[in-house]
């Protein structure tokens, strides 16, 4: 069976049409708080960093090209995925940031968001 899969880009990251700088993702951040407040629960999914630069190789292979936007659940099989997740192929998967907050706290028992 496959757990659910969090792919969010990796903070403190380079935009090359901005050198020199770094940036978060604001629509990862709210993901990466949820997961620094329940670290214990972290571990009930495989979660990943991408790089900011495209192509990002592993959300590829993930997907496909046309979704490498982040945040992205991908939902694995312990549990039925939701009615609202996209599908591409046999792959359920959420990337509203507001979403997969919700159902970190659905599936995986993070506190919800008020």
């Amino acid at each position: 069976m496959s757990r659910d899969r969090l792919l969010l880009l990796a903070p403190g990251f380079e935009d090359p049409k901005q050198p020199g700088e770094h940036f978060v993702c604001p629509h990862c951040l709210p993901v990466e708080g949820l997961l620094a407040a329940a670290p214990e629960l972290r571990a009930r999914l495989d979660v990943s960093h991408q790089p900011f630069t495209r192509p990002r190789a592993e959300v590829i292979a993930a997907l496909d090209e046309a979704h490498q936007g982040l945040p992205a659940l991908i939902l694995g099989d312990e549990q039925p995925a939701p009615a609202d997740a996209l599908v591409l192929g046999d792959k359920r998967f959420v990337t509203d940031t507001r979403r997969i907050l919700e159902l970190l706290a659905e599936r995986h028992g993070f506190p919800k968001v008020h």
